[in-house]
């Protein structure tokens, strides 16, 4: 499996131009749609498994917990800080733990309900941004943005530096050195 947890959770980029903020969460949005795409065959063939397929309470749980992850968990928009679980968890200083079989399903099928979330953000993102492309905003700026959890959350705008921009800061100095017999 890839590991797609390569980057900081919170950064701040400088970019060039809003379509290349655009391009960076394009790749973010493919990057997470594989992710999610991997989390789903691996939830599906563990429900398929013969093993589990004929236990009717481990599938009445899964679609129980299905339930809870996409309507339950949520409150006016935002998720709640502690996910509901129907399977034995142990609390251990900052830790969850189970040893319930469960428990896979559990944190698998809450991976998927956190990446289409971001999914979400990262489409709502990409389309305000390509709506300032449309307008044509930002010719001749830098823009340094603030970026939370893959997610571009705001964006400062700087004049870009220009050769005649840069002759005005240039800093001139004339310095001799002593050399010693």
């Amino acid at each position: 499996m890839v590991n797609y947890l390569d980057g900081p959770a919170t950064e701040i980029r400088t970019f060039y131009s809003i379509k290349e903020i655009r391009e960076f969460v394009e790749a973010e949005i493919g990057r997470h749609k594989a992710l999610l795409d991997d989390y789903s065959q691996w939830l599906g063939a563990m429900l398929r498994s013969s093993e589990h397929s004929k236990n009717s309470e481990w599938g009445r749980k899964a679609s129980e917990l299905q339930k809870i992850l996409r309507s339950g968990a949520r409150k006016g928009g935002k998720r709640e800080e502690k996910p509901v679980y129907t399977s034995e968890w142990v609390e251990f200083r900052d830790l969850m733990l189970c040893a319930d079989e469960f428990g896979e399903v559990e944190i698998i099928f809450e991976a998927i309900e956190a990446l289409r979330d971001k999914l979400e953000r990262l489409e709502k993102a990409k389309n305000s941004l390509s709506e300032l492309e449309r307008y044509g905003f930002g010719k001749n700026v830098v823009f340094l943005t603030y970026i939370h959890e893959g997610v571009p959350e705001k964006i400062t705008i700087k004049p870009k530096k220009t050769p005649e921009t840069e002759e005005r800061f240039r800093f001139l100095a004339e310095f001799s050195v002593v050399k010693q017999i």
